[in-house]
């Protein structure tokens, strides 16, 4: 039994780090087309970008909190 439970926090951890490399990538794709479509407001969106980011990769750490 413990095992199983061992795999399956690595597989919790595991699909927390492809959500989280999934919506960071989302996030730099629209960042980038957002600043194509009005680069006057590039920093404003850049800085909203580096929040979302950040806050996508936190997903990783409670994952790995959690396990443990």
């Amino acid at each position: 039994m413990e095992m199983l439970a061992e795999i399956s926090g690595s597989i919790h951890i595991g699909l927390a780090a492809i959500g989280s490399a999934l919506g960071v990538g989302l996030i730099g794709m629209k960042a980038s087309e957002a600043v194509g479509r009005n680069p006057g407001a590039a920093g404003q969106i850049l800085t909203q970008a580096i929040i979302s980011s950040a806050l996508a990769e936190g997903i990783i750490f409670f994952a790995i909190f959690l396990v443990k």
